[in-house]
């Protein structure tokens, strides 16, 4: 029984698998209301791939929504049958050709992996813990596990044409 355990543990680092896995945490990264810890996930799990050998950096090519400039590049990076883009370094403008405009034609295949096991993945991946900060955050906030006290109104302009009690 162990040997399988290992030998799943092996197909889930195999490179399909880890490239399926980053597609499902930037397609969900895309839509996500805080989604820096998607994307940060993304990047860790690419650089240790391409570090491995088992993704490549293939060129730069023209950003679909460039941030605050007419024309921004990303790099390219494939990895199994899957690419992805990455923000450049500045050895990578230097150093990667340019391949201009994305090609539409061009897709990633579909992947049926849940965000929860993608993330999974990827974070035993690169060795990094199950995301605790989020939660830890929330009870910082709330101290003893209470809200906010409410204070009572309280009118600076007590003359009566505001009316008695009015919030203004």
């Amino acid at each position: 029984m162990n040997q399988t355990k290992g030998h799943s543990e092996m197909d889930e680092f195999s490179i399909n698998s880890l490239a399926q896995a980053v597609f499902i945490v930037n397609k969900h990264a895309k839509t996500a209301l805080e989604p820096k810890n998607l994307y940060n996930l993304k990047r860790l799990a690419l650089n240790k791939l391409m570090q491995e050998g088992k993704a490549k950096k293939i060129g730069l090519h023209f950003s679909d929504n460039p941030r605050f400039a007419a024309q921004q590049s990303d790099v390219i990076v494939e990895c199994g049958s899957y690419v992805f883009h990455l923000p450049p370094t500045k050895e990578d403008l230097k150093n990667l050709p340019h391949l201009g405009s994305r090609a539409a034609s061009i897709r990633n295949p579909k992947a049926s992996l849940s965000l929860s096991k993608a993330k999974q993945i990827l974070q035993s991946y690169v060795g990094q813990a199950g995301e605790k900060k989020p939660n830890s955050t929330n009870t910082e906030k709330r101290p003893y596990g209470r809200g906010p006290v409410k204070q009572p109104f309280h009118n600076p302009f007590p003359s009566s044409f505001l009316g008695k009690g009015s919030k203004y």
